[in-house]
């Protein structure tokens, strides 16, 4: 009596342990779940470790096509910076598809006008984003690898031999039945069993692990599936019927995978608990494997269509936060999406997203742009903030500016540049081999091209870069083009005077101090700031006064003496 006493209070301890577990894990991620919701359009306060970035690229990387936006371009913007800025999903279905959308300009005038009804829909429908995100939020990510790192060796790993799993937990039946005949010698056999099982199983299931856990994932793309094509929500009626569809055909992966799976780390959730201790004993987990991962290998179209889905939604509600935490300074672009339409841009107080503080500025061009000025005067950043508004409008439909009007651009960049130690490039060859990508492309049929180029061939002598450039340049602006281009050559304003407008930006210099005013300015600089900086650094007065005399003699004859 005093024996099931004590049993049973063994186990009441245990199912009171599990129950407080299970309550606060609960009360834990409702309180995530709130600070989430209050912290909506405040911008994103995720720290991405070093590595994390290779495996968000994952879905771009297997959804490659023509038209998306080039690894140089990308880098150019400092693209990953700005993801990093606008991502507040909550999913790794969120984070890959995000990333994927910000590479893929939208081309498809409909497809984005439908996108534009959803972000409006979530940013005005607080009660509906919450359920929404919740679900995005029980979703969650990998612990390290994209799902399709996962996916992509589904087929190094051999199929499991379940029959000797099978004998073994005939071995615990053997020991069970054994008790009858004797107590202490079936005992003894069943904890060397048990024992046996529980080593073994740990040995075995290292191998599959990896795999166990993006079968775990898909039971949750599919539990969030579920749970979104149940909401009643018009504006993603077309993507809640493909999930429905989806759904239905992986119901077989659904059944064979259980049983498979354990649960999350820390739920606490009894039965999932108890059921973990089983599935180590009895190798449940084990012999499934087989039936769950030929259901994987049957419907990878099925499983990628899912992440698309649900991926493509939560970016809509991202969208809309961002949107949010830029307050008023954003538009909504005018895109026209007809290749021979007018060749043009015109935006209205444009800032580069990156700057906290920025000063805005205004554009109307229908032809190539030069941009002159000294250095840090702010050419870089307006070509920057230029190249990065077109990305945003055609991507995400969102731009940093108060107006924003264009037709859709392919959208190429040439800026920031450098030796390629591994190739045996110099930084000339780099240059010139980027500058002929975008000449390429203006020869290829489709929608015009704007590109941004910053000091076009800098990495050579300056006769021949200014002859270099002067033909470059008059090839980058013909056709139906839109070139924006920096230089420090001033001779490139009177050259290239028939197919640039010239703009600069200027400096001022006061009480031995320079200011910038970043203010674009019509017509080419005038200004110089190379020399004055020598001076206010304190060097030899000699210096300063022989290098403005040559200078000037320079820029009234043309020659150096």
């Amino acid at each position: 009596m005093d024996a099931l006493f004590f049993a049973g209070m063994i186990v009441f301890l245990i199912v009171l342990f599990m129950g407080i577990e299970y309550s606060n894990n609960r009360n834990f991620h409702r309180r995530v779940l709130e600070k989430l919701y209050q912290g909506y359009g405040k911008g994103s306060a995720r720290k991405y470790g070093s590595e994390e970035m290779l495996h968000i690229c994952m879905y771009y990387q297997k959804h490659r096509s023509d038209g998306q936006i080039d690894d140089i371009t990308w880098n150019d913007l400092h693209m990953d910076e700005l993801y990093q800025q606008i991502n507040t999903s909550l999913s790794a279905t969120g984070d890959e598809y995000l990333y994927y959308r910000l590479r893929t300009p939208v081309c498809d005038e409909a497809q984005m006008e439908k996108a534009e009804e959803q972000i409006r829909f979530f940013m005005e429908h607080e009660e509906e984003r919450h359920r929404v995100q919740r679900i995005f939020y029980q979703l969650g990510r990998m612990r390290k690898f994209s799902i399709y790192e996962y996916l992509d060796h589904l087929d190094l790993l051999g199929e499991r031999k379940s029959g000797k799993y099978l004998l073994w937990d005939l071995a615990v039946l053997a020991s069970v039945g054994a008790m009858w005949f004797s107590m202490p010698v079936g005992t003894v056999l069943l904890l060397l069993v048990l024992c046996h099982n529980l080593m073994n199983y740990f040995k075995e299931y290292k191998e599959i692990e990896p795999y166990i856990s993006s079968f775990r994932y898909i039971r949750r793309l599919l539990t969030g599936a579920e749970e979104l094509k149940k909401k009643d929500i018009a504006v993603f009626s077309e993507e809640q019927e493909k999930l429905r569809e989806g759904y239905r055909e992986l119901s077989g992966f659904l059944r064979s995978s259980y049983l498979v799976i354990s649960s999350e780390t820390g739920t606490g959730n009894p039965l999932e608990v108890a059921l973990d201790y089983l599935r180590m004993l009895f190798y449940f987990d084990l012999i499934q494997f087989n039936k769950a991962l030929a259901a994987v290998r049957g419907h990878m179209d099925e499983i990628d269509e899912i992440i698309t889905l649900l991926g493509r939604m939560e970016t809509v509600i991202v969208v809309g936060e961002y949107r949010t935490s830029l307050g008023e300074a954003y538009c909504v672009p005018i895109l026209h999406y007809g290749e021979n339409e007018r060749v043009f841009l015109k935006v209205e107080d444009l800032y580069h997203p990156f700057l906290k503080e920025p000063v805005t500025n205004s554009l109307s061009a229908s032809r190539g742009v030069l941009l002159t000025g000294s250095n840090a005067s702010g050419k870089s950043t307006f070509l920057r903030a230029a190249a990065t508004a077109v990305l945003l409008s055609q991507t995400i439909h969102t731009c940093p500016a108060s107006y924003y009007e264009a037709p859709f651009f392919r959208l190429f960049s040439s800026m920031s540049l450098r030796d390629d130690l591994a190739g045996g490039d110099s930084y000339y060859m780099v240059e010139i081999k980027s500058i002929k990508r975008i000449l390429d492309q203006i020869k290829e049929k489709g929608f015009p091209v704007i590109c941004f180029v910053d000091e076009v061939l800098r990495g050579t002598n300056t006769v021949e870069r200014i002859a270099a450039s002067t033909q470059i340049m008059k090839m980058l602006a013909a056709g139906r083009t839109l070139c924006f281009a920096a230089t420090h050559d001033v001779e490139l304003t009177r050259l290239l005077g028939e197919e640039y407008d010239n703009y600069h930006f200027e400096e001022r210099i006061e009480e031995n101090d320079i200011f910038f005013p970043y203010q674009l300015m019509e017509g080419p600089a005038v200004s110089r700031n190379a020399i004055a900086l020598l001076k206010m650094l304190g060097y030899e007065e000699t210096i300063i006064e022989e290098a403005e005399a040559m200078a000037e003699r320079f820029l009234g004859s043309g020659l150096w003496e």
